[in-house]
C-alpha cells in the first residue's frame, strides 16, 4: 500500500475569489482572484491518472459548457472523455448551478440560443445547498453559478467545448459543443444509498464511483486505486496521517481509521464499489 499527498495548485481564474475555504491560505495581497486548486502527483514520470479532484471558488458564473464523451474523445486523440461530479461545500443563499435544458432542444434551436445568449434561460437552474451531489455524465450542458465552494472529481480530461460566456473575450467552440452535447433535461443517474453504518454511495459508475464517509471506521480497503478527500476530521491511511484540506492517491488498498467527526469522500475509477472488511478497532 501506498498513501501519497497530493501536491496543491492554485489556478487563477477570472471568476475566482481571493477568500477561500478554510484551510487553505488566500492568494497573496493583490493578487488575481483563485477559481480551482487542482490536486496533483508530485512524484516525476508518473502516468496521468484516470481520475482529478478539484476545489472550485466562485465569485461569478462559469461559462455555460459540455465536455466529449468516451467515444468523441478517443476521435479527438485524446484518452478519455469527461464525466464529472460536485459535491457541495458551501453556498451563498440563491446559488444556483445549471444543469441539463429545461426542454428538449433541436441543434438548430440549441445553436440559435447560444448564438443570441438565450441559451442561460434554456438552462435549468437549481438552488443548491451544502451537501448537495451531482453527477454530470459527459455531454451534459451545464454552468456553475455564483457563489459556491465544491469538490469537484472527474475523469482527468481537459477537454471543454463553451456555448456561451456572458460576453467575455474567451474563445467559444460552438460547432464542438453541439456535437459533444446530450439536448435534453437533466435527471440524476444516481440516488444516494447507504452501504453501511455512516458509508454512502454517491455515484456508481460508469466512469468512477464516488462515497461519503462519516464518523468512525476502521476498515481494510480492498487492493485497488482511491483517492481520499477529507472534508472535516483526520485519520490514517496505511502508516500515513491525514486530516481536511489535502487529497491522498492511495495504491494497493489499506487499513483506513478515522474518528467519529471525520467526513470524507472516496472516489475510485470504474462502476465497481469497493469491498471493505472490518478491522481492529482502534479509536484516535
Amino acid at each position: 500500500m501506498t498513501a501519497t499527498r497530493l501536491a496543491a495548485r492554485m489556478v487563477e481564474k477570472p471568476w475566482g475569489r481571493r477568500t477561500l475555504w478554510p484551510g487553505f491560505a488566500p492568494p497573496q495581497a493583490g493578487g488575481a482572484p483563485i477559481g480551482e486548486i487542482w490536486f496533483e502527483d508530485p512524484r516525476p514520470g508518473r502516468a496521468d491518472p484516470e481520475l482529478l479532484v478539484k476545489y472550485l471558488f466562485t465569485a461569478e458564473k462559469l461559462s455555460i459548457q459540455v465536455h466529449p464523451d468516451d467515444a468523441l474523445a478517443r476521435e479527438m486523440g485524446l484518452p478519455r472523455g469527461k464525466d464529472e461530479a460536485w459535491v457541495v461545500l458551501g453556498a451563498d443563499p440563491h446559488a444556483t448551478i445549471g444543469i441539463g435544458l429545461r426542454e428538449v432542444l433541436t441543434e438548430d434551436e440549441l445553436r440559435a440560443a447560444a448564438l443570441d445568449g438565450t441559451i442561460e434561460n434554456r438552462l435549468d437552474w437549481r438552488v443548491v445547498a451544502p451537501g448537495d451531489v451531482f453527477y454530470s455524465p459527459a455531454g451534459t450542458i451545464h454552468a456553475i453559478g455564483a457563489g459556491i465552494t465544491l469538490v469537484e472529481i472527474q475523469q482527468n480530461c481537459g477537454t471543454t467545448f463553451r456555448f456561451h460566456d456572458y460576453g467575455s473575450a474567451r474563445e467559444l467552440h460552438l460547432k464542438q459543443a453541439i456535437a459533444a452535447a446530450d439536448r435534453v433535461p437533466y435527471l440524476a443517474p444516481h440516488v444516494g444509498r447507504e452501504l453501511g453504518r455512516g458509508r454512502t454511495l454517491l455515484a456508481e459508475g460508469p466512469a468512477f464511483v464516488l462515497e461519503r464517509w462519516t464518523g468512525e471506521h476502521d476498515l481494510a480497503l480492498a487492493a485497488g486505486a482511491f483517492w481520499l478527500v477529507p472534508l472535516l476530521g483526520a485519520g490514517t491511511i496505511g502508516d500515513e496521517k491525514f486530516e481536511a484540506g489535502g487529497v491522498w492517491f492511495v495504491e494497493q488498498g489499506g487499513r483506513i481509521i478515522v474518528g467519529e467527526a471525520s467526513d470524507l469522500i472516496i472516489a475510485y475509477p470504474g462502476a465497481e464499489v469497493m469491498s471493505t472488511a472490518p478491522a481492529n478497532p482502534v479509536r484516535i
